[in-house]
């Protein structure tokens, strides 16, 4: 035995593993000792932010929980979930890979997307669909088109082989990514209400296994890694990089479910951030039990690993499960059936404590509650100031802003930004249809929507943020994200059932960015309560922080939707036909504020965030539903990111269809009303036919409505002095991207 494992360790120590000097003290205090190497190594990860959520559980306690058919609050389980009918339930959940992804683009996207799956059947739910948002910086680096092939491969390749489709998200480019990317994957699941499995330990005398691949060295450390700023230095100091092998887990997702079938299981939980060390302290803490862990037992594939390399190992494709004492053959049967590893590595216990044993020798003792969230890890209430960068916003006014004579030169500028163009090269990438579910219509849709097999239902998937919104206004940013995904949602005809969030922020000890932090968290309150909808759990990822500043403030917002009857309720954003009337329906604000116009075009960074009436966003959401319901529309799509003249040609360019319009807001200049991004703003098509009966509708709710203009047959028509061929504009908007990446 090295003795560096069992010796006492030394504030020095605690320092080199991320600890704080009081935090070292707290921990002696805990232990009535001072703790060794090997102790010390698990309260470092275990306490670290990427764990703890030492400096942001006091805010997420704000956000709403409680929601019809709630089945897993946030915080229950490794993923929410939430009662859909049939017996049937949807288990969803978002995290970031962004440090590794920055220095390790294939690997670090690759192995985010088998994470965040385990995540999900660990509860007893088959994965159906993946989703993901993606930052990166200026296209135009050689270091970011490096990144993006990387990141877009990895997410690719494993999702492809795993067998679970890739069915939507979100990629942005801003300067503020330049150095450190944002990688969220998100995975949603299907499972059986009456087969759920708890992450949980409890019976003393059961058995614990480690099932799946052998351990190694990669990604020890990897949770602390998470809690520091990305430096030119980072890829030295990032632990090997953890290798994701998808073939592996799709074995051990058709095993882990097989298994669960038998009833042999007491509670299971993926070994993500911290390993074995993570995993074996949570399910004992909410069972409240203890635990002895065998650590020469644990399959290993390096020589000469120390206890501390096995605990904190963050090798993939690993679980701990917790097993009924004297059905061990059932296990090791269904395990052996699928050629994958299961081995006894220990025992629950009533000791409360998590002790390591290593060839019979104690090498650690440490009580499982201290290790947690919401146990005797640390809580922290951090300083926090408003941006001095907020006063240039406050200075902004839109009637400086230099109007254009003709709009089209505008369009094709936008339309050719990489944040808002096709991102068809990245699509092409991913299977959107391989595996358990596929693609309800292979249309384009506001939202993603995929089948629940066996069921007339289908589900409505959506990722969204405007982070340069939130970086004007973080409370009123995060409101519009919250406020976006649920407009896209409602697009595709889906009934919003919850969100998980990936928090992506820079370093909390700077008071700005913890005010940047804290205001994103009470808008998203703000937003969730009005829509009625829980938040069901998520990620928070700090450190996203280079030499040059923070990332943008970027509280990325996965949702999920119902829609109970995917032939009648599906709604697409395409439009169909020649002579279909265009509506805009909602408020039509004058408001240019944080616009892509505004930023690209005239180059302007410091505005503020659109506008935003949360009553007036849940109302339009209500009645596109209603709408979709009684089916006098052909078409619904949300008007965002390029405002009014993008969100035409994306509706347009599906069919080759063209459109004219014209602004009928006569005191309203024409780009504040063409590329506006104001919230609670969508277009709708109206057969001519339906004129009448449809502007009757509107009327008699007192429902604000403007008709804009027409369907044509191949061009885009603006105030009918400007026109531009619908196949020249599409041209634009599809070879942004392989400009940059075909070359």
């Amino acid at each position: 035995m090295n003795d560096l494992n069992t010796a006492p360790a030394t504030p020095d120590i605690a320092k080199k593993l991320g600890l704080l000097p009081e935090e070292f003290y707290h921990i002696t205090q805990i232990l009535g000792r001072i703790p060794n190497f090997t102790e010390l190594s698990v309260f470092s990860v275990m306490w670290s932010e990427h764990c703890s959520y030492k400096n942001s559980i006091r805010w997420l306690k704000q956000l709403p929980k409680k929601g019809k058919n709630v089945l897993a609050e946030a915080g229950e389980e490794n993923a929410g979930m939430i009662g859909i009918g049939n017996d049937l339930a949807v288990c969803f959940k978002i995290e970031s890979h962004n440090h590794p992804s920055a220095v390790e683009p294939y690997q670090g996207a690759a192995t985010g997307v088998g994470g965040i799956h385990r995540d999900i059947f660990t509860m007893g739910a088959r994965p159906i669909a993946a989703l993901n948002s993606l930052r990166f910086g200026d296209l135009s680096s050689p270091k970011t088109q490096k990144l993006l092939r990387g990141v877009v491969k990895g997410i690719g390749d494993y999702g492809n082989s795993f067998g679970v489709p890739t069915v939507g998200g979100e990629v942005y480019f801003d300067p503020c990514y330049n150095t450190n990317p944002l990688v969220n994957a998100m995975s949603v699941g299907i499972v059986d209400v009456n087969k759920t499995v708890s992450a949980i330990a409890e019976g003393v005398g059961n058995p614990v296994f480690i099932v799946g691949s052998a351990t190694g060295k990669d990604g020890i450390h990897g949770a602390t890694f998470a809690s520091q700023d990305i430096s030119e230095n980072s890829a030295e100091q990032l632990p090997a990089i953890q290798v994701g092998d998808p073939f592996f887990e799709k074995l051990l997702l058709e095993a882990s479910l097989e298994l669960i079938e038998t009833g042999a299981v007491v509670g299971m939980q993926d070994m993500g951030a911290a390993g074995i060390a993570c995993s074996s302290s949570e399910t004992s803490a909410k069972g409240k039990v203890g635990m002895d862990l065998w650590l020469d037992q644990v399959p290993m594939r390096q020589a000469n690993m120390q206890p501390f390399e096995i605990l904190l190992s963050e090798s993939q494709e690993r679980m701990l499960v917790i097993v009924h004492q004297g059905r061990e053959s059932e296990v090791l049967n269904v395990f052996h059936k699928w050629d994958l590893p299961c081995v006894q590595i220990g025992v629950v216990t009533d000791t409360l404590n998590i002790r390591y044993f290593w060839h019979g020798e104690l090498v650690g003792d440490i009580p499982a509650e201290s290790l947690v969230l919401g146990g005797g890890a640390p809580i922290y209430e951090r300083d926090f100031a408003e941006p001095a960068y907020l006063e240039h916003v406050k200075h902004f006014n839109p009637f400086d802003v230099h109007e254009p004579e003709l709009l089209l030169p505008v369009l094709l500028k936008l339309l050719s930004e990489p944040s808002i163009a096709s991102k068809k090269w990245v699509t092409a990438q991913y299977d959107s249809t391989v595996g358990a579910a596929a693609m309800s219509h292979h249309v384009p849709m506001e939202c993603a929507v995929v089948h629940i097999k066996g069921t007339e239902k289908s589900l409505a998937l959506s990722v969204d943020c405007n982070s340069r919104y939130v970086q004007a206004n973080p409370r009123k940013g995060c409101a519009l994200a919250v406020a976006e995904a649920a407009r896209n949602i409602v697009c595709g005809g889906g009934t919003p059932l919850g969100i998980t969030n990936c928090l992506n922020f820079g370093n909390p000890y700077n008071p700005e960015v913890y005010w940047q932090f804290k205001e994103s968290i009470l808008g998203m309150k703000d937003a969730c309560e009005a829509f009625g909808i829980p938040v069901t759990g998520g990620n928070v990822s700090f450190y996203n922080q280079s030499e040059e500043g923070p990332v943008f403030p970027t509280p990325t917002i996965g949702m999920v939707g119902l829609i109970e009857n995917t032939l009648t309720q599906t709604m697409s954003n395409h439009f169909k036909n020649v002579g279909d009337l265009i509506y805009l329906l909602g408020n039509p604000v004058e408001d240019i504020g944080c616009s892509a116009y505004v930023y690209h075009y005239h180059h302007i960074k410091f505005s503020p965030a659109p506008y935003l009436d949360l009553e007036e966003e849940y109302r339009l959401q209500q009645f596109v539903l209603q709408l979709i319901e009684k089916q006098p529309i052909h078409s619904a799509k949300d008007v965002s990111d390029g405002g009014l003249l993008v969100a035409l040609c994306e509706s347009a360019f599906p069919n080759q269809l063209g459109f004219a319009v014209y602004n009928p807001l006569e005191k309203v200049r024409n780009d504040f009303f063409f590329f506006g991004e104001a919230g609670g703003r969508v277009i709708v098509s109206v057969h001519p036919d339906h004129k009448e009966h449809f502007e009757h509708l509107l009327s008699s709710k007192e429902f604000p409505f403007l008709l804009i203009g027409q369907v044509t047959a191949e061009n885009i028509e603006i105030e009918g002095r400007e026109s531009l061929s619908i196949s020249e504009a599409r041209t634009v908007y599809e070879s942004a991207l392989p400009k940059y990446l075909e070359r």
